[in-house]
This record gives structure tokens, sequence and C-alpha cells, in this order.
């Protein structure tokens, strides 16, 4: 079977929260002044698209594919429509032109080419094969009828491209779902399929799959980190269902997961400011949803050491149409992990409920996460004094024996849509997510030979954020320029507090990362932890994009109004407080010389919230508004005959930084790192049964301006200069079910500190797999087998001014079991 293509002319599915009354009442006010100041502008349009589908209206559709012919009719006729690219493909259509009611114009345009539209129950459209008679004699078997309630955002998302492994389009924010040749920007889209194959295990284990994303911890320790397009983005960036807050601060597990969508570059104005003010690039998770088919699917786990393991996915709809759907998913995983003395026990419940009629959606979903770990992989840095990076020890080493880190996260978050027209589209979502962690805090300087003095803290914190979304989209016609109007207005609010207790200096211990020994016991009693920040972040945003010449020609442009405020606190006693604002642009354009080439280019800013001038700089006090990060990117996609996908890029983005003046002692955000890169990209299916996904990335991170100068010119410190990645998946010829895949990850060397007088050596690493799908009696089995880094190679992470060993050579099993 293979995927549908789903025409939708209302904006696809944005998550959803609960949120509380005052914020809720918030959210209403602004919608309301949105609805106000847009009805005058929309309300001509919107009226003359909401016609009924026994009216005719003037077509004028050109010749070409029959997909193309079938999705424009759709757009213009604002209706859902649901086809298999495999019914389409290699057919083509005289267009159309003239008056026609819907019924009728699809009846001409799919005349002779076997097919038929049939009307479903809620409205939308099917393209099916034409039925055949039994004694037609032609041996052509008719294809079941395929049932979708296709809307903007019922969770019909882009159809996988060919191979499985990424999606056709996903998610931007509040620009909408969109095809990735439709987009001007960078983005890949890993679909549920992918992570299963992989066996991945949390949000880094999939996001590594290409070269302009790197992790920058391993697996096991106190949480995840990525680097995109040479900038840090922290786990606490990360988008669940498009909303900033709700996803952990320290790692998603994959469980809940149908889509990962990222978006490398700056994703400011299509998300607003992540609570870090990341600034490389976007990631956002999108939740699982009950299908059409009942899902009840159990799956044993084992991962090396000796971890065992038990997951269930469980969906159902229920309701005439299957408008109300239940998707379910739960795990439970112990024993001990690749680290020296380490275990480790993680609990993950999740939830998503969803109803999905003619007009009206709402979704809502629920999770809660519980790990405690008895010794978590340890960061360390460098002494001042070192010239020269110690070689890493092995990857089963403890720097700190006897850690424990326990970290909870819980989530509740919901989300309504309504199509007041056919082309006018409004929606509101709220959440509430609150994460906690109780960990030891050893900390220690290495010096050249791996030796250091450990000392023993305690770190617990605490977050607990509040987030709401309102917004509309309009789709629209001037003369012959289509417009996609969207406007949406969010608000964000992150109390913050933690609990921090060291020992006396004296209390350290000599050690080593070769030969460690166990951690001094923390001296004193453990208090609550307090609140250290109250962050609250307002945007606004107004986007528009236009199509000319038979949507060949694409036009975004569009503006966000962040304002940001935060307080700080000391003892309970507010110490410090930030209140400014700023705007993020955006500009880009898309044209397709061919109708399978798209020649791209962007203009966009991210913006991080700024700072405040700390006590003993000459300006101590001075609020700074939050600062810009430019980014400019060109690039061009071509889709191979629907096999694959190759992408050419380049881009330069531009960030400030804090610096002070060591002659005037002024503190400001003068300082600056440009980085620019070549980013080359394929995947698809280059032969039936063999998958592919390459890519490479070229840098080129310098430091422009630093503080006196003294590093100006100098490589940005933990950007490399080349990183690699090759996976490939095979479906074997000789046996029935079996598949082998491989993957090799290559990351350059790079400097560690900004005066690039340390570096960390370069490293690869390969991973293998491999699985089979068959049947016990008439029960699906999928066996699964993959080991990460297969040779073992010891090597370093860097995240900021600490390093992590990487994890060691990791064995992962799982039967899979559909009932």
């Amino acid at each position: 079977m293979g995927s549908l293509r789903v025409h939708v002319t209302a904006p696809t599915r944005q998550p959803t929260h609960r949120f509380r009354r005052k914020l809720l009442a918030r959210a209403a006010r602004h919608i309301a002044f949105g609805a106000a100041v847009a009805a005058p502008v929309l309300s001509i349009p919107a009226i003359a698209h909401a016609q009924p589908a026994a009216a005719s209206r003037s077509y004028d559709i050109p010749a070409g594919t029959l997909e193309y012919a079938l999705s424009r009719f759709g757009r213009e006729a604002g209706i859902m429509l649901s086809f298999k690219p495999e019914l389409t493909a290699g057919r083509s259509s005289t267009g159309l032109q003239g008056n026609y009611t819907v019924r009728r114009g699809l009846d001409t345009l799919l005349a002779n080419s076997g097919l038929v539209a049939v009307e479903q129950a809620n409205g939308t459209y099917v393209v099916n094969a034409a039925p055949r008679s039994a004694d037609a004699g032609d041996g052509v078997a008719m294809l079941p009828t395929a049932t979708v309630v296709a809307s903007a955002s019922d969770g019909a998302l882009p159809a996988p491209y060919a191979g499985g492994q990424v999606a056709r389009g996903g998610g931007l924010g509040v620009l909408g779902t969109a095809d990735v040749m439709d987009v001007p920007f960078s983005t890949t889209n890993y679909t549920a399929e992918m992570l299963q194959d992989t066996q991945a295990r949390t949000l880094a284990d999939v996001v590594v799959s290409e070269a302009s994303v790197r992790t920058l911890t391993s697996s096991g320790g106190f949480g995840e980190d990525f680097q995109i397009r040479g900038y840090t983005v922290s786990s606490g960036d990360v988008g669940l269902n498009g909303l900033y807050g709700m996803a952990s601060a320290n790692r998603m597990p994959t469980l809940m997961m149908e889509r990962v969508e990222v978006l490398k570059g700056p994703g400011t104005l299509m998300y607003g400011i992540g609570p870090s003010g990341s600034i490389g690039g976007a990631i956002n998770v999108v939740t699982k949803r009950a299908g059409d088919e009942p899902l009840t699917r159990l799956t044993g786990t084992f991962q090396s050491k000796s971890q065992l393991g038990v997951q269930a996915d469980i969906g159902r709809r229920f309701g005439e149409d299957k408008e109300w759907g239940v998707r379910f998913n739960g795990a439970y995983q112990n024993g001990k992990t690749t680290l020296d003395d380490g275990r480790a026990e993680q609990t993950v419940g999740a939830i998503g409920l969803d109803y999905r009629g003619r007009r009206l959606r709402w979704s809502l979903d629920a999770y809660s996460q519980h790990e405690g770990i008895d010794n978590f992989r340890p960061q360390i840095g460098f002494l001042p004094t070192v010239t020269a990076i110690p070689d890493a020890p092995s990857g089963h080493r403890n720097f700190y024996p006897g850690t424990k880190l326990n970290l909870h996260d819980t989530a509740v978050m919901s989300r309504v849509e309504y199509d007041i027209a056919p082309n006018l589209m409004v929606w509101g979502a709220a959440g509430y997510h609150e994460g906690s962690t109780y960990q030891d805090f050893p900390s220690g300087r290495v010096n050249a030979q791996g030796n250091f003095t450990v000392n023993n803290a305690w770190y617990d914190a605490y977050s607990k954020t509040r987030t709401a979304e309102v917004g509309a989209r309009a789709n629209f016609a001037t003369w012959n320029v289509g417009h996609t109007v969207t406007f949406s207005a969010t608000r964000l609010d992150q109390e913050a507090g933690n609990f921090y207790l060291a020992n006396p200096a004296a209390d350290g211990v000599p050690s080593s990362i070769y030969n460690p020994v166990p951690i001094p016991s923390v001296r004193g009693i453990r208090g609550d932890a307090q609140r250290a920040s109250e962050t609250e972040l307002t945007s606004f945003s107004l986007t528009d994009t236009l199509s000319f010449a038979d949507d060949r020609v694409l036009i975004t442009g569009g503006l966000r109004h962040q304002r940001v405020a935060l307080e700080n606190f000391t003892a309970g006693v507010q110490s410090g407080k930030y209140d400014d604002s700023a705007v993020s642009p955006l500009a880009g354009i898309v044209i397709k010389p061919l109708s399978n080439v798209s020649v791209y280019g962007n203009y966009t800013a991210g913006l991080t919230r700024g700072g405040v001038a700390p006590a003993g700089t000459a300006n101590a006090g001075e609020v700074f508004a939050p600062y810009k990060s430019k980014q400019y990117e060109a690039g061009v996609k071509v889709d191979w005959s629907r096999r694959v996908t190759t992408t050419v890029s380049v881009f330069q983005i531009e960030r400030p930084s804090a610096v002070t003046d060591p002659a005037t002692n002024i503190y400001s955000f003068d300082g600056e790192q440009r980085n620019r890169g070549l980013e080359l990209s394929a995947y698809g299916e280059v032969m039936r049964g063999l998958r592919l996904m390459a890519s490479a990335t070229f840098f080129d991170a310098k430091l422009t301006r630093t503080a006196g100068g003294v590093n100006d010119g100098k490589d940005a410190n933990n950007v490399p200069k080349r990183t690699f990645n090759l996976g490939v998946d095979w479906d074997t010829p000789w046996v029935q079910g079996l598949s082998l895949s491989g993957r090799m990850l290559h990351t350059s060397s790079m400097y560690f500190n900004a005066a690039n007088t340390l570096s960390l050596p370069s490293y690869t690493r390969y991973d293998i797999g491999a699985r089979y799908r068959t049947r016990v009696g008439s029960t699906p089995v999928v066996l699964r087998a993959n080991v990460l880094n297969l040779f073992n190679d010891n090597h370093w992470l860097a995240s900021g001014t600490y390093v992590t060993v990487a994890a060691p050579r990791t064995l992962m099993l799982s039967a899979q079991f559909d009932f």
C-alpha cells in the first residue's frame, strides 16, 4: 500500500495545550483583537470562497501532471482531496478551463484516467481506481477504497517519501505544513518507521542522522544538547507539537513520537523565542495519533549491559466516521548500563486523544516520565594550564563513582481548531509542564595527565511552564496571486528554581579519569529548591505566503514581535529584572524552473533574550534588548523521479555575543561569531529495497569580534571543519523479510577554546543493524538488532567548556508483536 497524498486548504495541525484560566482569558483577548483587526481584510475573500459544492466557479488550470492538476483544483475549489501518489504517477492532465461545479470538475479532470473521486460522509473526497466488473477480463483488481478524513490539522501528516525514512514535508510553526519543495528552508522530517527501525531511544538518536546536526552530550548522562549549523540547541528549546516549554529539558523518549521535524537555521519567526534562546535551528516533535486501523503492539527490549524492558502501543478509533481516537504508549525498563556500576530504571506513559470532525478538530496529549540512574555518564572540564587535552578514557569509565540522578517530567496540552469557512481557520492551544531533577553534582578539572581533584555537591532544580497560542489562517486570491495569511499570538510563562550545596574545597579527593576514586559524600542537609527566575515570553506574528505563475514562484514574508521579561531571585528576594522587546523578520523565496527543481533563498533573524550588565562592570545593571542572529541562505533541491531528493545549500549565520571591553570595562553584546557553511544531502530509495541517507557539511566558523580583539579571526571553538553521514538500509533479496542497515558518522577535529590552543581530535562512529519481519501464526512479528559504536571508539564530545566521553559499543535487541 502506498502513502496518501492529501490536499489541505486550511493549515495543518499544531500542538495543543491546557492552560490556566487567567492565561486563557488573556489569550482570548489576543485572538479577539486579532480577529477584529483582520476581519475587514479577510471577510471578502472568505465569503467569496465559501460556496457550496453545487455552485460553479471559473477555473484556469493548465495542462500538466495529474497530481498537479488535482492538487491545484482542490486548493481552488476549497475541498479536502486525498489520493495515493502511485495512482497518479505517470498520468497527465489536459487541465481545466471554464465554469464547473466541484463534482463536474473532478469528473472532467479524471475522465479516461481509470480513476474516480468518491465523496465521503464528512464532505471530503478520495480518489480511487474506478470499479471494474468481475468479467472485465483484464486481470486488473480494484484497489480498496481509502477512507481519509483530511483537513488542515486532523493528524493527516505529509506522506512518507520513497524509502519511508523521511516525509515529503512537515510543519513549520505558524507557516503550517508544506512539502519540502515548497519551503524556502532546509528541513528534514523523520518518520516513525525510521525511529522504529533504528531503535532510536531518545531524540538524540534521531537527529544525528543528518551531518549538520550533532549531539554535544552522550547517552546516559544528565541531559541532551544538540548542535545545528555550529550553534547549540538545548533540550529546553525542543518543541512538542509546535509549542515550546512542553518537552523535557533533559531528554525526550521516542516512544511517543510520530515525526521529528528539524529546521536548520533560526526558527524565531515560525516558533518564537525558545526559553533558552537557541538560534542554530529548531527541532519539533509530533506526537502519535490513533490510525483508522486498530493497533495493539507489544515490544520486548534489551540494551547492553543488561537492561530489559517492555513497551505497549495501543490505538483505537470510535464513532460512525471514526471521528474519536485514543493512542496510548507506555514503557518500563530496568537494568545495568554500559557505565561502570551503572544502573538505570525508566518509566514512560503517554496518551493522545483526538476528535476530527468536518469543521472542528480537537486533541489532548499528556505524558509522564521518570528516570532513576545510579552512576550517570559524567562531564568534566580542563585546568587553564592544560596545553594538550588527554586521550579519552574508556566509554565504560565513570569519572565520578557513586553519583545518583533522578529526572521527572509531566505535561498536559490541548488544542482546538475550527474551520469558519473553507479557506479560514482559527485555533487555540494551551499546555502545562513540570520538570524536576535531583542529582549529585561532582566537579573537577583535569590536567594533561588526566588527574584531577574531585569534590561533590547537590544540585536540584525544577521548572514550571505554562504556554498558550491562538491564531488564524486564511487562503485567498487577489487577481492571479494566491495568499496564505497567518496571524498568531503566543504567551509562555516559566518559573525555575534550584537548590545547591557544595562541600568545602578542603574535602576534595585526588582522582584520575583513567582510575577514578569514589566521590566524597555531601556534608549538610538537603533543602528544597527555591525560586530563582521567572520568564515571560509574549509574541505576535503576521505572515503571508504569495504564490505566482501556477505556484512556480512562492514568496514568504513575515514579522514576529517578541517581548521578553525576566526576573531573577536570590533567597526569595528579587535580585534583577529585565523587560525588553524586538522584532524578528523573515523573507523567503522559492522558484521552480522545472516541476522537480526548487531554487530557494531566505533571510531570517533569530532572537535571544538579552542580558543585564553584571556587577563589577562600568555599566552594571544596564538592560540589553533581545539580540538578533542573522541568517542568509540559498540552495537548490531536486526531486529525481520521486525516488531520491538532493539538496545543495550555502548559509551564513551571524550571532552577537557578550563581551567586556578590557580598556573601558563596559559590558555589551558587541562580540560576534560568524558561521558559514556548505551543505550537501541526498535521501530516498535509490533502487527498490535500497534506502539511502547521505549528507556532508563543510564549516567556516570564525570569531569576528572578541573582547579587545584578542581572538578576532580565530576559529570558533567546538565547531568542526567537516562532518559526514552515510546511512544505508537494504532489503535482502535472498531472505524474505530480512533487512540490513549501516551508518557512518564522521566529525573532524575542532578547537576547544577561543584562543585555538586546545583541540579535540576527529572521530568516526559506525553503527550496524538488522531486522526480520515474519509471522508467528497470524501475528506479525518484527525482530530487530542494532549495534551503536561498533568498533568501540573512545572519543570526547564537547559542550561549552565541558567534555564527556561517547558511549561505548551498545547492543540493542527488540521483538515487536502486533496482535
